[in-house]
């Protein structure tokens, strides 16, 4: 078992930055690769950005990349989403999950642990 606790989420206005934490405890020894999803109500939760492993393989959904950077420190079991530029369409509850593997999962179901969520809410 892995439990996830994601923070570092808050109000910004349009064109700011926001941190993300992800960190990780319990079976932490095994391989995963980490992503951070978002949704807001209405909408199916959306991967925004993914890790492998290693760090060496990473996703980013079309709208983020660019201004998004995910990264993750394995010796401190955490991984990060640095948001910068950030838009008010940003608006939403990020996730991190965990997906047993080395490379970048791309499906939601993949992902076995999720963290509780953080609300980041960007101002016009």
């Amino acid at each position: 078992q892995v439990q996830l606790v994601d923070s570092g989420g808050g109000l910004v206005q349009a064109g700011g930055s926001l941190r993300l934490s992800c960190a990780a405890s319990g079976r932490t020894s095994s391989i995963y690769a980490i992503g951070w999803f978002r949704q807001v109500p209405g909408k199916e939760r959306e991967l925004v950005a993914g890790i492998g492993w290693s760090g060496g393989s990473t996703y980013y959904e079309d709208s983020v990349n660019g201004r998004f950077t995910i990264s993750r420190d394995n010796a401190q079991n955490t991984v990060y989403l640095q948001m910068n530029s950030l838009k008010p369409e940003d608006t939403a509850i990020y996730y991190c999950a965990a997906a047993v593997g080395y490379g970048v999962a791309r499906k939601s179901s993949e992902y076995a642990y999720w963290g509780q969520g953080t609300q980041v809410n960007v101002s016009s």
